[in-house]
């Protein structure tokens, strides 16, 4: 299986796995939203998947180099940044590079957006070349 279809697979276990959550999280806060007749709170639901999606990603790849996808795929986020003497080093990655290469998948069409600009533009998404980081299979 090739890189792109395990960061697919990866992609879509993590969309699992967030959904999870907020089914656990909107099934424990409709006891205080029907207790406190706060209906209204599920209008903002749409700004806070964003919020979580984008939280997930960027504290499980900034502490730990994967998500749970990435894992069960076999692949991690490494750093492409260089040292002094020009020299690429695999290294674990920021919680900034984290957050700026999870800053696409908070909307499919944005994801679908930097993935089409980069393979465009060369052989990774855009947001990977700015945050200056790329995803590798994991060293046994």
């Amino acid at each position: 299986m090739g890189l792109f279809a395990k960061r697919a697979g990866a992609y879509i276990i993590d969309f699992f796995v967030v959904s999870a959550f907020m089914w656990i999280l909107s099934y424990l806060a409709y006891f205080a939203i029907n207790y406190l007749n706060m209906f209204q709170v599920y209008h903002y639901a749409i700004f806070i998947l964003p919020l979580l999606i984008l939280l997930y990603f960027t504290l499980m790849e900034g502490s730990i180099g994967a998500t749970v996808g990435k894992r069960l795929m076999f692949i991690e986020v490494v750093s492409t940044i260089t040292n002094s003497k020009g020299i690429v080093r695999n290294t674990k990655i920021t919680y900034k590079q984290a957050f700026i290469r999870s800053i696409s998948k908070i909307y499919w069409v944005i994801i679908i957006l930097d993935i089409l600009l980069g393979k465009l533009s060369g052989n990774t998404r855009i947001l990977d070349k700015i945050a200056k980081t790329t995803v590798v299979e994991e060293k046994y």
